[in-house]
């Protein structure tokens, strides 16, 4: 057994540093006018802070001198009395610090190496100072991005930008903005702009960073192009060029195609001209945009996001998706809402009222009690009469959850003669593999089930009935 006295060892190393008779350093800390000189002890100092020791290695006492000397000209007297009072004592006193001081004392901590308290302080301001660090978000980005060790704070700053974006990025002043930082958030999936805003906002950054150049790309010289594709170099690759409509591509990127490669720049142009033209780069997917004003020009849906929808324009386009070179479509289209259930009902009859006579229309079922996502493409319209209708175009499909790509199964239609059906008394109704049916078609829908027989795969484990917690229909139309 043995006993514990920490704070009274505390005490007693608090007022060693208050002590100017034993010291062995002076430490000169600031620049003129607002220097103030430190004393300390080396054993101390090299045992707390990796960073003082290599200062205090490569800083050899002076021959004839028993004092060692050095110099931190960057930093505060104020942070490093603080800084020095934890190296010291291990206190550090939240209740008497500013918000402003704790987030200077975490850079100073950093810069000397000191992990337990960098650790502990990045916690404590996400934590508990989150607002404040939003409402300062340019200082402490700047503090994040100094080091990788700050990777809490780097991670907080970056959803930040991810998830907020027209609050963080569009009121930034971008001159202060790292690299570091904007790669972070424009190779998020998941961040909340249109690719069009985010290819805007590279070239602002890179407009920044070279305050010289004209924005107008029709005045550049050889030079300036050049000087810009240096600046951009990290940040080009990640702006998703296929996800752009064609009339994006053609305002907004071709004045600045040659800050592009030329084979990227080919593609895209083939691409936008050819819309199933299958590019030879690697197409990154669209990103994972939440449902908002953001994403109405592609499709506003409640069950799927735009990389199902992706996923699905591809299917229709009979473009091959494979795991090795995924070619993701960029969205050229549009999807009109037609029919919501949670919205407009869940009857045969307002499903034949709203989507009848609409051709191209793609279907989201969401099953109750399950992530589990099913639909299918009918390229033709819909109709409420005439029994089974032909097409060999038509396909259904399902996915495990709406972030889950790779494990989706696509069925086309193998026996095209019953490829649908139009009943009064049905949904959307796909062969007899998507059996969505009611007893009349003023009730709700009673009859809802997945078998395998005129298309060519089976898209659920079980053929039993179920229940549809929403389903929506949307009409494809071109951008």
């Amino acid at each position: 057994m043995s006993a514990q006295f920490f704070s009274k060892l505390s005490q007693n190393y608090i007022e060693l540093l208050k002590d100017d008779e034993y010291y062995d350093i002076i430490i000169e800390v600031g620049e003129d006018p607002s220097v103030k000189i430190f004393h300390a002890h080396m054993n101390i100092l090299c045992n707390r802070s990796p960073y003082l020791r290599r200062i205090l290695a490569s800083n050899k006492k002076n021959s004839g001198n028993d004092l060692a000397y050095i110099k931190l000209p960057n930093a505060s007297s104020e942070i490093f009395q603080i800084i020095l009072e934890y190296i010291y004592g291990g206190i550090l006193s939240l209740d008497e610090k500013d918000d402003l001081d704790l987030l200077k004392v975490l850079g100073t901590a950093d810069k000397l190496n000191l992990q337990e308290l960098v650790e502990y302080l990045q916690e404590y301001l996400i934590e508990n100072k989150s607002e404040w660090l939003e409402q300062h978000f340019e200082f402490t980005q700047q503090i994040s991005s100094q080091s990788n060790d700050l990777s809490k704070l780097q991670e907080f700053c970056t959803n930040l930008m991810v998830q907020y974006p027209e609050k963080i990025l569009k009121s930034l002043n971008f001159s202060s903005l790292s690299e570091k930082s904007l790669i972070s958030a424009i190779k998020s999936d998941d961040l909340q702009m249109k690719e069009i805003e985010v290819w805007e906002h590279v070239l602002k950054w890179g407009f920044a960073q070279n305050p010289t150049l004209i924005p107008d790309p029709k005045s550049w010289s050889v030079e300036d192009f050049k000087t810009m594709r240096n600046t951009l170099q990290h940040c080009l690759p990640l702006v998703r060029f296929f996800c752009l409509s064609s009339k994006e591509f053609s305002q907004k990127v071709r004045p600045y195609r040659k800050l592009l490669n030329q084979q990227l720049y080919e593609d895209l142009l083939n691409f936008f001209l050819e819309s199933d033209n299958i590019s030879s780069q690697n197409i990154q997917r669209p990103r994972n945009i939440k449902i908002n004003e953001i994403t109405n020009e592609i499709i506003c849906s409640l069950i799927v996001n735009s990389g199902i929808v992706s996923t699905i324009s591809k299917w229709i386009d009979k473009v091959d998706i494979n795991d090795n070179n995924f070619k993701e479509s960029c969205l050229p289209y549009k999807f009109k809402l037609l029919l919501r259930g949670s919205r407009d009902g869940f009857t045969p009859k307002k499903f034949h009222e709203l989507c009848d006579n609409k051709p191209n229309t793609v279907t989201f079922i969401k099953i109750k009690g399950t992530e589990e996502i099913i639909g299918g493409y009918n390229p033709l319209e819909w109709k409420s009469s005439g029994g089974w209708s032909k097409t060999k175009d038509s396909f259904i499909f399902s996915f495990k959850n709406r972030n889950n790509y790779k494990d989706a199964i696509l069925s086309y239609v193998k026996n095209m003669d019953c490829a649908l059906l139009f009943d009064w008394d049905s949904g959307p109704y796909f062969g007899s593999d998507i059996v969505i049916y009611a007893s009349s078609a003023f009730i709700d829908y009673n009859k809802v089930r997945c078998n395998n027989c005129h298309y060519e795969k089976q898209i659920r484990d079980s053929n039993d009935y179920f229940n549809i917690e929403d389903y929506e229909v949307f009409q494809r139309i071109k951008r």
